[in-house]
């Protein structure tokens, strides 16, 4: 195995549903979140296009459980983590892939209300538990 890899994912994005939170059978919470990142680029007619990418956040444990308390529709955050990517098979004995930030801190930056009126973001920082429950 490689010892000069890096595994490390920064976004700064606005969520796109309030986060969807479930717990292990020993208790553990589990947030799931969906962040939208946008980038803008020149086309061939020298016009600027913007395209968003839609990114699965996961988070584990006390981190997963402020995500609960505090993250929203349409709030900015930064997420700091890393990829994984899993796979299954389902009924059909088909298998399925899918590819995912694992988080491990983050902070909220505030929302889309707060960025256009220039109110007061909200600021709060968490950071994750090191041990992942799988």
């Amino acid at each position: 195995m490689q010892r000069n890899s890096v595994n490390k994912v920064l976004l700064v994005g606005y969520t796109g549903a309030d986060a969807d939170i479930r717990y292990t059978s020993k208790g553990t919470a589990i947030a799931n979140l969906n962040l939208a990142t946008n980038q803008s680029r020149k086309n061939g007619k020298g016009e600027y296009e913007e395209s968003t990418e839609w990114h699965r956040i996961v988070i584990f444990g006390k981190l997963a459980e402020f995500c609960e308390q505090h993250v929203k529709k349409g709030m900015l955050m930064f997420i700091d983590g890393h990829l994984q990517t899993r796979n299954w098979e389902d009924k059909e004995e088909q298998k399925h892939y899918v590819t995912e930030v694992i988080g491990e801190r983050l902070t909220l930056l505030g929302s889309r209300k707060s960025a256009s009126t220039s109110e007061e973001t909200v600021e709060a920082v968490a950071e994750g538990e090191e041990n992942i429950p799988f």
